[in-house]
């Protein structure tokens, strides 16, 4: 990796972050860590947020070898002296909006910056799948990556095209909430939902409520919007399987679409975006 005098990276809260020379040990949000590690960039810690637990959470976490990445902690649970003691030379974290450190403290946040540099990028409902890859993209560009530009995912776009006009399958979205209740995606609000609507794939929309990104339903609801295919939140804040398998409706779900893990918080690489966009073809083939 070449070392430079100087680094400097504008991040989307249009702080600079600053150091003396390219930074070699990263501290991430799991999502940026993940997605620095498609980019050939290995974390020496991550973190989770306030929805996570005492273990990083394997959905999150793409092809990440959580067995050799330091987990910090999360949430209310992550300190800054854990985060000081990974020694790094910068923290990479995501906001969805606002300016916001997500999954950190705004107190530890505010402290972090006094003793290292932190790079936030927005993954929020602002901005487009692409938008979010092409960030990162020059994030690790800035880091000494090499560019990984390929075909894999110019072809996997192609491919879900094709599958959406010979099969226009229904995706539904959701995290289950519990035996009583599931959160239905607005697929506008999602950069890798709206990236599924761009490329023809029939997205539903639940209906008008409150709730900005998620519509919080009963499971007979869920059923009522009939989809071919049901996106299925698989991280390990979602509800278990097992609090609604006896549900009725979440039954009529399962008979009714093919069920996809899905983890909304996607890392935002070509590699990733590929195998999301390959794993859609797929079902959107067998409908």
């Amino acid at each position: 990796m070449e070392r430079h005098a100087v680094w400097e990276f504008t991040d989307d809260r249009g702080h600079v972050a600053a150091a003396g020379d390219v930074p070699l040990r990263v501290v991430a949000y799991i999502q940026a860590g993940a997605t620095l590690w498609d980019h050939g960039i290995r974390p020496v810690g991550i973190f989770g947020s306030f929805h996570d637990g005492d273990a990083a959470d394997p959905a999150k976490a793409g092809t990440l070898p959580l067995g050799e990445v330091r987990y910090l902690g999360a949430g209310a649970g992550l300190g800054l002296e854990a985060v000081l003691a990974a020694e790094p030379d910068l923290v990479v974290a995501v906001t969805y909006g606002g300016g916001q450190v997500y999954g950190v403290d705004p107190d530890v946040a505010k402290h972090l910056e006094e003793h290292v540099p932190v790079v936030v990028v927005d993954v929020g409902q602002g901005r487009s799948l692409t938008a979010v890859r092409e960030r990162f993209a020059g994030l690790a560009r800035s880091l000494g990556a090499r560019d990984r530009a390929g075909t894999e995912l110019e072809r996997a776009m192609r491919e879900l095209e094709q599958a959406a006009q010979d099969n226009p399958g229904r995706v539904l979205a959701l995290s289950p909430g519990g035996p009583d209740s599931v959160h239905l995606a607005r697929p506008a609000k999602w950069p890798d939902l709206s990236a599924l609507t761009a490329l023809g794939v029939r997205t539903v929309e639940p209906p008008q409520g409150p709730g900005a990104n998620w519509s919080t339903a009963g499971w007979a609801q869920a059923a009522a919007l009939t989809p071919d295919i049901a996106l299925v939140d698989s991280r390990a804040n979602a509800a278990a399987h097992e609090q609604y398998a006896a549900d009725p409706h979440w039954l009529q779900v399962a008979a009714g679409a093919r069920l996809l893990p899905w983890n909304p918080e996607l890392p935002a690489s070509e590699s990733a975006h590929a195998r999301f966009f390959a794993q859609v073809t797929g079902a959107l083939r067998d409908t």
